[in-house]
């Protein structure tokens, strides 16, 4: 498996938001070397942080 920090960040926000089975395919991706998904890790990765911010609680600021 190469080594790829983009990749290794989706496979870890995946895991953040509970969802082992894509984080496996993921790897699984990485393993197999496919050019395919290495050209959609950059929009996967926006989408991934987009639902991570979504799922973020929102804390209100007490000195506003």
């Amino acid at each position: 498996m190469r080594h790829d920090p983009a990749s290794a960040a989706v496979v870890v926000m995946l895991r953040g938001l509970k969802m082992y089975g894509m984080a496996q395919a993921v790897r699984d991706l990485l393993e197999q070397g496919s050019p395919a998904f290495d050209a959609a890790v950059p929009t996967l990765s926006q989408q991934l942080k987009a639902e991570v911010a979504e799922k973020k609680p929102f804390i209100p600021d007490p000195y506003v």
